[in-house]
Order: structure tokens, then sequence, then C-alpha cells
């Protein structure tokens, strides 16, 4: 990814150049055990071109950023109907509180920009894909 953004209320809040924009969404049952996973996978992920052009560095590797936005609407169900059901969302509580401690592990853990949005605000994402190239992670029966 070659840059992104986040805006709310007229205002940039949240911003990175090359590096990773990450849309978390969390699902009932996610547990801190889900967020570790993550935050050791993320960083670690080979996925950046090295000097050949082969997916072979890692966001550590490459000294990128890191964006994190929280996507409940990633669990969105569209299966049946017209309208997406979101059973599978964690009620906003118990998101927020993993949502924040995903953000807090990687700035613990590592020395990357670690930008976010708001929390369950209404959020302008901005993104220039580079590839595109893009990753679904799912915790779901890894941890």
């Amino acid at each position: 990814m070659t840059r992104a953004s986040v805006e709310v209320d007229g205002k940039i809040v949240g911003q990175i150049r090359t590096g990773l924009l990450v849309l978390l969404g969390v699902a009932k049952g996610d547990t801190e055990t889900d967020v570790v996973y993550l935050c050791e996978k993320i960083p670690a992920l080979r996925i950046f071109n090295d000097e050949t052009g082969k997916m072979n560095r890692s966001l550590a590797e490459i000294g990128g950023g890191l964006l994190a936005i929280s996507q409940f609407t990633l669990l969105g169900d569209t299966r049946k109907g017209r309208r997406p059901g979101f059973d599978q969302a964690a009620e906003p509580t118990i998101a927020r509180q993993l949502f924040e401690h995903f953000v807090a592990q990687l700035k613990a853990g590592t020395d990357l920009t670690i930008e976010t949005g708001v929390f369950g605000a209404h959020m302008m994402v901005e993104l220039l894909n580079d590839g595109p190239v893009t990753f679904v992670l799912d915790t779901r029966g890894v941890t």
C-alpha cells in the first residue's frame, strides 16, 4: 500500500505512507488470544516486494506504518435476504476493548508507526492500494 488516511468530521485523524491498512473486525467469541496472534503475525508477514519484485519482506523490515480501523461490517452476513446481518459481530464494548488492546500491543511490541481511526465514528477512509494486494487474516481455528 502506498498511502492511507482516515478522516472524521473533516479532520484527518490518522495517516501513513507505505505500509498496511488493517481493517479489524471483532467477532463474537474473539479474545485477547486472537489479538496476540494478529499482533505477532501482521508485522512479520512477508508481503512486501524485495529488490527482485518477490513478496519477501515484512512490514517491520521495510519500516512501514500501520493504520488500524475498527470495521464491524466485515462480519456482515449477506447470504440471506438483501440486508446484511451483523449477528456475528462482537458487542461494541467488547469490540472496543479488543481493538484498543490490538493497537496498544502493536505500539508496545514493535517500532512501527501505528495510527488509528476513531472507534464507532463515521470515518472516511482513503487508500492507495499498490497492486492491489489485499489479504484476509481470520483467527478462527488458529488461536
